[in-house]
C-alpha cells in the first residue's frame, strides 16, 4: 500500500479540538478570499499538495458560503467542520495506508501547501493523523502534462549477501535512481566510501543492472512492486556478481541499441494462423528466419527482459510480466499479438519501408518501432514470458496517462496504440485538403463510396486496412423534417450496455421501539430514485410508515447528512452508511414536535495540554421531542429511554440511583442548568465532579424510567452540550431556569461521557448490535446475459437528440433536437468492439456487471 508519510513541508496534524489551540481564524467572508485565488493555481512540477477528504473539505465550503449557488455567500454557521478529518481515506487508520483506486474530487481534493497551512492553522487536524503530501510529477515527452502523483510507487529493496532481507518502500516517479541509491545505503549502512551497484530484478531470477543514477524512476522504466539489489564490491576489487553462473539472457544496458548479428537467427520458421487459435482461415503466413532477421531500427531486442523457455516454445504462446497494474494494457497487446494480419505485417518487416517520421501527427515512427519489437519477442518461440518494461515506457512518453503503474482503461490504451500505430504508419506523407459534401439526396451507395475514399486520401496503413469501418448516421429535424445523411469511418465499435433500472441499498433501521436492535435491510430501488423510494421500499418490508422515516448518511459517529424526501438517490454511493431514524413528526395528542440531531462524546485529556477535549463513540441518534416538553428534565429522560437497553445491569453502589436531569437541581424549582462543553483543566473536572455528587431533594428529580434503580441521585450519566453538525465545537451553552429551550429542528447536541462511566455503566457490545431483515439472507439476483447482437441494435436505435446536444439544422438555421440513428454500413476485416461497462453520475459510478454472449465460431 501507498506510503503517507510527509516527504515536504507544511503544518502537520496534532489534536481532534485543535481549534481551540489554533491560531486566530479570519470571518468566513476572509476564508473565502484567501483560499479562493490558492485552489486555482496551476501545478507545477516539484511541488507539494496535499490530499485532504472531500467530505470534510464541502463541509468547509458549505460553512464559508464558499460554493456558486451560495447566492449571498453567507455560508451555514451550523456546519462548522472542526478539524481536519482524513480518516475516511485510509484502508488502515493504525497505519495511515491510502485506500486503493480513490477518485480525484469525488473521494478527496488537492490543495497547495499554502492553502493546507491555512486550514490547518484555522481548523488544526484530528490528533494523530500526519498530512498526506504528495509532489507534482511532469510527464510527456512533447505535451508536458504535470499532475499531483497521489500513489506513490513501491519498491522492495534488499542487499546482494542478504536477498531474503526485503525491505519495502515508497518513491516518486520524480525520484532519481541516486535517491534510491542512498536510501539503500542507509536501509543496509553500507559506507560512503564503498563502491556499489544497482541490479533490478524482473522475473524469478533475472536481473538487469541500472546503469545510469541520474534517471527518474519514470525514465528507468522501474514498476509498483519491483525488486532492487545492491551490491557492494569486493575488497579485492571484484565484485560477488561475477562468480555467479549465467541465469537469464537478460542484458545489461538499458539503451536502445541497433540490432546485433547474433539476433538475426532469433526466430525459427513458423507459422502464424497454426499459432492462433480460432484465427482466420484465410491467412496463412509461413514465415522463415530469413524473413525476420532484418531486425528493428532503433531497437534492440534485448530492450526487453524475458525468461527463455527450457523447452521450445510455440510461437505466440507468451506471456506478458504485470508491470504493476498493467495488465489493461497486456490484454490489450495479447489481443493484437493473436490478429493475424497485423502480426504477419511486422513479423515481415513490411513496417520498415512504411514508418513515416515526419507526421506531424505521429509518434516519429517510435511506437510503431517498439511495438515491433515486442511482437518478435512474443513470437521468437524462445520465450515462456517476456516484460514490456521498454514498450511502456514509449507509450508512457507520448501519452502521459499511461504512464503510472496504476489501473487505466484498456479500451483507452487499445484506442492510442492503435492511432499511434496509424500515423506512424500512414502512407500518406502530403495530406491532401479535401472539401466534405452533403448527400443532397444522391443515393447512400455514392456518398459512401465517396466518403471512403476521401478518407482513403488522407489515411491509408495497415491499420485502416485491418481495423477501419464505415458508419451510416441519418439526423432529421422535427420542425421542417429536412434529412441529413452522412458517412463516418471508425475504428472500433463502442456499443452500450442496457443500463440497469433499479439499484440495491443496504441500509439499517433504528425503530422508535426501544427494546428493539437496529435492523439491516436489503432494498431495491429505482436507479434515478429519490429518498421517498427509498422509504416507500423499506416501509413494505418493515410495516414502518414512511411519513415517520428520516434518513441519514453517518459518518465516523455523526450524521454527515440528513437527506430531504426529495433528493436524488444518485447522492448516495455505495460505500456509504445509510442509517434510517423512525420518529414522529407529532406526538400523540397531535401537538408539533422537532427532531433533534444527538452525537456521544468521551471525555479524554488532550496529548498537547493537560486540559480536557472530546472525542465523538458510539451511534447517534435522532429523538423527536413535543415542541411544549422541550426542558432539560424532559430532554434527559427521552435521551435516558433512547439508551436504557445500553444499560448494564445492576449497577453499582456508585450509580445506583442516577438522577435524570443533566445540570445542578437549585431546590425545590426543578431548574437545571446545562453544563457547558468539558476544556477545563484537572482542578476544574474535580469541582465539577464534586458538585454533581450533591444530593439531590427535589422532588421533580425523581423519575422512574428504568425501574427502582434510579431513585436516588447519586452521580450523572452524561452533561449535554449544543454543538455544530460536526460534534466539535460548542455553539452555545444552554442555561436555563426550568423553562422551555429554544432550539431548532435538527439541532444538534452532544452528550459528553466520562470515561469511566461509559466503561463501566455502558454495554458496548449491545449498542453496536444489530439484527438482520430476511431481506438481507436473499441471494443475489442472477446477472441479466444480453447477446452482442442486442448491444448492437441498441447501438443503432433511433434517438431524440438531449436538450443540451441539439443539432444546427442548415434549413431551419437554427439549433434543434433532432432524431439521430446510427447504422453499421460495412465492416472491417477485425472488428473491434467497445463495450461500455460504466454508469456515471456527479456524485458516484457505477459499474455494470451484465454478461454478453460473443458469437464464436
Amino acid at each position: 500500500m501507498p506510503d503517507i508519510r510527509c516527504r515536504a513541508g507544511g503544518i502537520g496534524c496534532t489534536d481532534m479540538a485543535a481549534e481551540l489551540d489554533c491560531g486566530p481564524r479570519p470571518d468566513v467572508g476572509a476564508q473565502r478570499a484567501e483560499l479562493g485565488p490558492l485552489l486555482g493555481i496551476a501545478l507545477r512540477p516539484g511541488e507539494s499538495w496535499y490530499l485532504i477528504d472531500s467530505r470534510w473539505f464541502k463541509q468547509w465550503k458549505k460553512y464559508v458560503g464558499f460554493d456558486s449557488w451560495d447566492m449571498y455567500n453567507v455560508g451555514e454557521p451550523n456546519l462548522f467542520p472542526g478539524p481536519i478529518d482524513n480518516s475516511g481515506l485510509f484502508a488502515d487508520p493504525e497505519i495511515q495506508t491510502l485506500k486503493e483506486h480513490l477518485i480525484d474530487e469525488l473521494d478527496y481534493v488537492l490543495v497547495p501547501t499554502e492553502a493546507w497551512n491555512k486550514l490547518v492553522n484555522w481548523y488544526g487536524c484530528i490528533e494523530g493523523q500526519q498530512p498526506i503530501v504528495r509532489k507534482v510529477v511532469e510527464y510527456g515527452l512533447f505535451v508536458k502534462h504535470c499532475k499531483v502523483e497521489v500513489y506513490l510507487l513501491e519498491l522492495k529493496l534488499c542487499e546482494n549477501s542478504d536477498p531474503t532481507n526485503v525491505l519495502t518502500c515508497h518513491f516518486s516517479k520524480a525520484d532519481t535512481i541516486a535517491t534510491i541509491e542512498k536510501e539503500m545505503r542507509q536501509l543496509f549502512n553500507i559506507p560512503s566510501e564503498k563502491e556499489t551497484r544497482l541490479w533490478s530484478r524482473y522475473m524469478s531470477n533475472a536481473y538487469e543492472e541500472v546503469n545510469y543514477l541520474d534517471s527518474t524512476v519514470q525514465d528507468a522504466g522501474l514498476y509498483h512492486g519491483q525488486v532492487l539489489l545492491i551490491e557492494v564490491k569486493n575488497e579485492d576489487g571484484t565484485w560477488p556478481r561475477q562468480s555467479l553462473p549465467a541465469k537469464s539472457s537478460t542484458a545489461t544496458s538499458r539503451n536502445f541499441t541497433s540490432t546485433s548479428a547474433s539476433s538475426v537467427n532469433s526466430y525459427s520458421s513458423m507459422s502464424v494462423s497454426s499459432a492462433i487459435a480460432n484465427g482466420d482461415s484465410n491467412y496463412s503466413y509461413g514465415l522463415t528466419s530469413s524473413s525476420l532477421g532484418r531486425g528493428v531500427s532503433g531497437f534492440s531486442y534485448n530492450s526487453y527482459s524475458c525468461r527463455e523457455s527450457p523447452f521450445q516454445s510455440q510461437p505466440g504462446i507468451c506471456g506478458l510480466s504485470n508491470l504493476g497494474n498493467t495488465c489493461f494494457m497486456n490484454s490489450a497487446l495479447q489481443c493484437l499479438s493473436n490478429t493475424p494480419p497485423l502480426t504477419e505485417y511486422f513479423l515481415e518487416d513490411r513496417y520498415e519501408a512504411e514508418i513515416n517520421h515526419n507526421n506531424p501527427l505521429g509518434m516519429r515512427g517510435e511506437i510503431a518501432e517498439a511495438y515491433a519489437e515486442l511482437i518478435k519477442q512474443m513470437w521468437s518461440g524462445r520465450h515462456s514470458h517476456v516484460a514490456p518494461r521498454m514498450f511502456k515506457t514509449q507509450v508512457g512518453r507520448f501519452a502521459p496517462q499511461f504512464s503510472g503503474y496504476q489501473q487505466q482503461d484498456s479500451q483507452e490504451l487499445l484506442a492510442f496504440l492503435l492511432d499511434g500505430l496509424h500515423e506512424d504508419l500512414n502512407r500518406v506523407k502530403k495530406k491532401p485538403y479535401l472539401e466534405l459534401k452533403d448527400a443532397n439526396g444522391r443515393p447512400d451507395s455514392v456518398v459512401a463510396k465517396e466518403a471512403w475514399e476521401n478518407h482513403r486520401l488522407r489515411n491509408d496503413s495497415i491499420i485502416v486496412d485491418i481495423f477501419h469501418g464505415l458508419f451510416k448516421s441519418t439526423l432529421v429535424c422535427p420542425k421542417c423534417s429536412k434529412v441529413s445523411v452522412t458517412f463516418d469511418p471508425f475504428c472500433y465499435l463502442t456499443l452500450p450496455l442496457p443500463l440497469k433500472t433499479d439499484r440495491s441499498m443496504d441500509v439499517s433501521l433504528v425503530l422508535a421501539d426501544l427494546h428493539r436492535r437496529p435492523t439491516q435491510y436489503r432494498l431495491v430501488v429505482p436507479m434515478m430514485g429519490t429518498i421517498s423510494d427509498l422509504c416507500e421500499a423499506l416501509s413494505k418490508l418493515s410495516k414502518i410508515p414512511a411519513e415517520n422515516m428520516v434518513v441519514t448518511d453517518v459518518y465516523n459517529h455523526r450524521f454527515h447528512k440528513i437527506f430531504q424526501m426529495d433528493e436524488g438517490l444518485s447522492h448516495i454511493m455505495p460505500k456509504d452508511n445509510i442509517f434510517v431514524y423512525e420518529v414522529r413528526k407529532s406526538s400523540e395528542d397531535g401537538a408539533e414536535c422537532i427532531i433533534l440531531s444527538v452525537y456521544f462524546r468521551e471525555k479524554r485529556i488532550r496529548q498537547s495540554s493537560t486540559s480536557l477535549g472530546t472525542v465523538l463513540c458510539g451511534q447517534p441518534l435522532l429523538i423527536s421531542v413535543p415542541k411544549h416538553k422541550l426542558t432539560l428534565d424532559h430532554l434527559y429522560n427521552v435521551v435516558l429511554e433512547q439508551i436504557g437497553h445500553y444499560i448494564k445491569f445492576p449497577l453499582t453502589k456508585e450509580y445506583s440511583g442516577v438522577c435524570l436531569d443533566s445540570g445542578i437541581c437549585n431546590g425545590s424549582s426543578g431548574g437545571c442548568e446545562v453544563e457547558e462543553m468539558e476544556h477545563q483543566d484537572r482542578d476544574e473536572e474535580g469541582r465539577e465532579k464534586a458538585s454533581e455528587t450533591d444530593s439531590c431533594q427535589s422532588e421533580g428529580c425523581a423519575h422512574d424510567l428504568l425501574g427502582k434503580e434510579w431513585q436516588h441521585h447519586k452521580k450523572h450519566l452524561f452533561t449535554f452540550s449544543l454543538v455544530n453538525s460536526y460534534g466539535t465545537s460548542e455553539i452555545n451553552s444552554i442555561t436555563t431556569q426550568g423553562k422551555l429551550l429554544k432550539l431548532n429542528s435538527y439541532a444538534t447536541l452532544a452528550i459528553d461521557l466520562d470515561p469511566d462511566t461509559r466503561k463501566l455503566l455502558f454495554d458496548e457490545q449491545e449498542s453496536q448490535a444489530f439484527e438482520k431483515d430476511e431481506s438481507m439472507l436473499q441471494s443475489q439476483k442472477k446477472k441479466t446475459t444480453v447477446a452482442l447482437k442486442d448491444c448492437i441494435e441498441l447501438f443503432t436505435t433511433m434517438e431524440t437528440l438531449g436538450e443540451h446536444d441539439p443539432w444546427y439544422c442548415p434549413k431551419c438555421k437554427k439549433h434543434q433536437q433532432a432524431t439521430k440513428k446510427f447504422d453499421l454500413w460495412s465492416l472491417p476485416r477485425i472488428l473491434v468492439v467497445h463495450l461500455k461497462r460504466f454508469s456515471y453520475s456527479r456524485y458516484w459510478r457505477d459499474k455494470l456487471d451484465t454478461v454478453v454472449e460473443f458469437p464464436i465460431r
